[in-house]
């Protein structure tokens, strides 16, 4: 039997993830990393997303893997053209992380309160060039995740929006995030030598926060890249299908194109 053949288009949050299950894959991958942050805009990231899906050729891959979860409906309408599309039952990212959508529900339930990093949201930044990185005292998350230190975020909004709604934005941005009171970082073996600890500890003290470490689980990513698709983990896209929200336990579903 061949070796089957996938391409992946995944975000960049989960570059070091991915790669890791990728090299211990029995599978062929072609990796595809697009830039942390098309949920700040779900119509527009779903866009790009869409388009990285059309460039695909017909007839090479074997299937297509999605790296992203809901994600605040970022992912609603995405359409199946010639390859089928592979998508772990995600609501977002942090599922992949803690191995299960069940696991994401129990944390969910018990740990109320709490902001998760990784090596992903801890170096996105930096990778595109970004400065002061997440260990900067002035780091605050955002409704749609890291989007770089307080001064470059007010700095953003400033040139976007004027002073006096960047000002309203930031003050709403602080609201939202009152609610939490721990930040936990979620690790693994090979992320150890990265001393993400020190980095999320420095955050946490900076806002008044808890740190929590907790155990990381890449089991989905793994049978997602090796090809082991159960239908509890995974949403199987069609050509001549799209991606809806489910509303359910499953997250997602797919209903036929227009």
């Amino acid at each position: 039997m061949p070796t089957p053949f996938f391409k992946v288009i995944a975000c960049e949050i989960a570059f070091r993830e991915i790669c890791h299950v990728a090299a211990r894959s029995p599978s062929l991958l072609d990796p595809e990393f697009l830039t942390q942050g098309l949920h700040d805009t779900p119509c527009t990231g779903c866009g790009v997303i869409q388009g990285r899906i059309d460039a695909v050729p017909a007839g090479r891959y074997d299937a297509i893997l999605l790296g992203y979860g809901l994600c605040g409906n970022l992912i609603r309408g995405l359409k199946a053209r010639h390859t089928p599309l592979v998508i772990p039952r995600a609501h977002d990212c942090i599922t992949f992380f803690l191995g299960s959508k069940e696991r994401y529900r129990e944390r969910a339930g018990e740990a109320v309160g709490t902001y998760y990093y990784t090596s992903g949201w801890l170096e996105c930044l930096r990778r595109r060039g970004g400065k002061g990185g997440a260990a900067h005292a002035g780091f605050l998350p955002t409704r749609g995740g890291m989007r770089g230190d307080r001064d470059a975020l007010y700095a953003e909004w400033v040139a976007k929006h004027g002073e006096e709604e960047a000002r309203y934005l930031l003050d709403a941005m602080d609201d939202w995030t009152r609610h939490y009171t721990h930040g936990a970082l979620i690790e693994f073996d090979f992320t150890r030598p990265l001393g993400l600890d020190r980095q999320v500890k420095e955050i946490c003290d900076a806002r008044g926060w808890q740190f929590e470490e907790v155990r990381g689980d890449l089991g989905l990513l793994q049978r997602w890249v090796d090809g082991d698709w159960s239908e509890e983990d995974f949403l199987v896209v069609r050509p001549e299908q799209r991606v809806v929200p489910s509303y359910d336990t499953g997250v997602i579903a797919v209903e036929k194109s227009p």
